[in-house]
């Protein structure tokens, strides 16, 4: 068996028989208990009580974090004319049409959210099998399809964050870097957890959601209270 290093044994002592914490609670001991050489992304992960595969089941949607995610996120736009001089203007990293078809099926993908017109979408779904298993695909649903592409690249800059239930019906993201303040975070994971539960499918039936984590990207998890984390906005 490996040996653990000293960082892992502080930490796994540390998180040693706390489970079930309040939101501020979990904030503080993941935050404390961060210890590589980088920033840290403090992550929260969602087990739901829903079935992805079943239409009536799905859970997705967008939030934009109050405090942002303290990730510098790339933002591909397709568009052509005026509409990707807008997207230019407001900041995205790369714009086209065809030709950023052409790359993205040649394999270079550096981007972290696409936005397109309604009209680039003909174009955009030849690429369904590349970007959709990337959850890259633009959708209409979280506003990532839309005329409105300055607001959208706006709202990617700024710490808008999707989400979108795996096959096991868990949901996850990065809600903040442990640079950030403790109630900074706080507020950023109260965020999310209301937004996911505003997105409560019609088909989920008895308990939704079932169990919320919190970690750093190097470090052990701890329980949230769901019923603590869904009674404050």
């Amino acid at each position: 068996m490996a040996k653990l290093g000293k960082r892992t044994r502080a930490a796994r002592e540390a998180f040693a028989g706390k489970e079930n914490l309040t939101v501020e609670e979990a904030v503080s001991l993941v935050k404390a208990n961060t210890s590589a050489k980088f920033d840290e992304t403090i992550e929260i992960a969602m087990n739901l009580g829903v079935d992805p595969r079943h239409a009536d089941q799905m859970v997705r949607g967008v939030v934009g974090l109050p405090n942002g995610t303290g990730k510098t996120v790339r933002v591909a736009v397709f568009a052509r004319g005026p509409k990707a001089e807008e997207a230019q203007a407001a900041g995205a990293d790369i714009v086209g049409a065809e030709d950023l078809m052409e790359t993205i099926q040649g394999g270079k993908i550096e981007f972290d959210r696409c936005i397109a017109t309604p009209d680039m979408m003909p174009i955009v779904g030849r690429l369904g099998k590349i970007l959709g298993p990337r959850n890259l695909m633009p959708n209409p649903k979280v506003g990532t399809v839309t005329m409105d592409v300055a607001d959208a690249v706006k709202a990617a800059k700024g710490g808008e964050v999707q989400f979108k239930a795996e096959k096991a019906g868990v949901v996850h993201a990065g809600v903040g870097k442990a640079s950030f303040d403790e109630a900074k975070l706080v507020e950023n994971v109260r965020a999310f957890v209301s937004a996911v539960a505003r997105a409560k499918p019609t088909g989920a039936k008895g308990s939704y959601m079932k169990k919320i984590a919190l970690s750093s990207t190097m470090g052990p998890g701890v329980s949230i209270d769901v019923a603590s984390a869904n009674a404050a906005e």
